[in-house]
C-alpha cells in the first residue's frame, strides 16, 4: 500500500470518526445542559488525549512564549467554536451542518490572503466567491430553513478559521499532540467553569455510553488526523477530507430521518468542487 493510499485511508477514517462523535452527542436529544456535556465529554476525551501524547512522547510543556501566546489564543477560538458548532448540532440537520463546515479550506485560504497577505491568484479567489454561494445555498437566507442556528453554523466556520490561521503561526518546535492536548483541557476548563451557572442533569446509563463513545471517537479523530501528517501527499491527501459530508449525510438520513433538499445538495457539490479545486492549485504551485 503507498504512502498516499494509507494517508487516504487515515484522512477518510479521521472524518468518519469525527461525525460519529458528532452523532454521539446528538442522540443525547439535548437532556442533558450543553456545558456539563461539554465538560463531562472533555474530561473523558482529554485523559485519552494525554495517554496518547504520554506514550507518544509528545508530551512538552517548555515552549517560548510565542507559541505559548498563539496556543492560548487558540484554545480561546476553539472555546468559541466548540459552542457555536454544538449548539448547531442540536438544532439543525447533520448534514447541513457538515456542508456548512466544508468551507473551512476557502476561508482559511482567504484568510490568509487578509491576514498573512500571502499571494492568492484570481483562481483560487473565484473559487473561494463560488464556494460561498454554494454555502448560501445550503443556509438559504430569507427562506423558511434560515433561522439562528444558521448563523451558529457560520460563526463556528469563523471560530474553525481563527483556530487554523493561529496554528499556521506555530513554530515547528510546538508538537501537535501537546497544543491538541493544551486546547482539549482549555475547552473542559471553561466548559466546567461555565457550567456552574446551570442546574446539572442526571446522566442515565444511556447518555453515558453516548458521552463514551463521542469521547472515544473525538479521540480516534484527532489520532488519525495526526497520523495523516505523517504520510502521503498533503495535496493528494486532503481532499479526502469531503468523506465527512458524505457520511454525514447518510447518518443523518439513517439515524435521524432527515433528508436533504435538492438545494442542500446542489450547495454541498459547489462547495466540494470549489474546494477540491483549491486543493489542486496549491498543489500545482508548491510543485512550481
Amino acid at each position: 500500500m503507498s504512502a498516499n493510499v494509507k494517508g487516504a485511508l487515515l484522512m477518510m477514517g479521521s472524518m468518519v470518526a469525527f461525525v460519529i462523535n458528532d452523532s454521539f452527542l446528538r442522540l443525547t436529544e439535548g437532556s442533558i445542559p450543553l456545558f456539563q456535556l461539554i465538560f463531562v465529554r472533555g474530561l473523558a476525551a482529554t485523559a485519552l488525549i494525554f495517554a496518547l501524547a504520554t506514550w507518544m512522547g509528545a508530551l512538552r510543556t517548555r515552549l517560548s512564549p510565542m507559541d505559548r501566546t498563539l496556543v492560548g489564543l487558540r484554545a480561546l477560538a476553539e472555546i468559541t467554536t466548540s459552542y457555536f458548532f454544538l449548539n448547531a448540532l442540536f438544532n439543525m440537520p447533520l448534514g447541513n451542518l457538515n456542508a456548512i463546515m466544508q468551507v473551512v479550506p476557502l476561508t482559511v485560504t482567504l484568510g490568509t490572503a487578509l491576514v498573512y497577505r500571502e499571494a492568492v491568484g484570481w483562481r483560487r479567489m473565484l473559487a473561494i466567491v463560488v464556494g460561498l454561494c454554494g454555502v448560501l445555498l445550503i443556509i438559504r437566507p430569507g427562506a423558511e430553513g434560515f433561522n439562528q442556528w444558521s448563523l451558529y453554523a457560520l460563526a463556528a466556520v469563523l471560530g474553525v478559521t481563527a483556530r487554523d490561521l493561529i496554528t499556521r503561526r506555530l513554530s515547528p518546535a510546538a508538537p501537535g499532540l501537546s497544543v491538541t492536548l493544551g486546547t482539549s483541557f482549555a475547552v473542559t476548563a471553561a466548559a466546567g467553569l461555565a457550567s456552574l451557572t446551570e442546574a446539572w442533569a442526571p446522566i442515565g446509563a444511556q447518555n453515558a455510553g453516548f458521552i463514551a463513545g463521542s469521547a472515544v471517537f473525538i479521540f480516534a479523530g484527532y489520532f488519525l488526523s495526526i497520523q495523516v501528517m505523517r504520510v502521503g501527499e498533503v495535496g493528494f491527501v486532503a481532499p479526502f477530507r469531503y468523506t465527512g459530508l458524505v457520511v454525514a449525510m447518510i447518518v443523518g438520513f439513517a439515524v435521524f430521518d432527515e433528508i436533504p433538499t435538492l438545494l442542500t445538495l446542489l450547495g454541498a457539490v459547489i462547495v466540494i468542487a470549489t474546494g477540491l479545486f483549491t486543493f489542486y492549485r496549491e498543489r500545482q504551485l508548491s510543485r512550481a
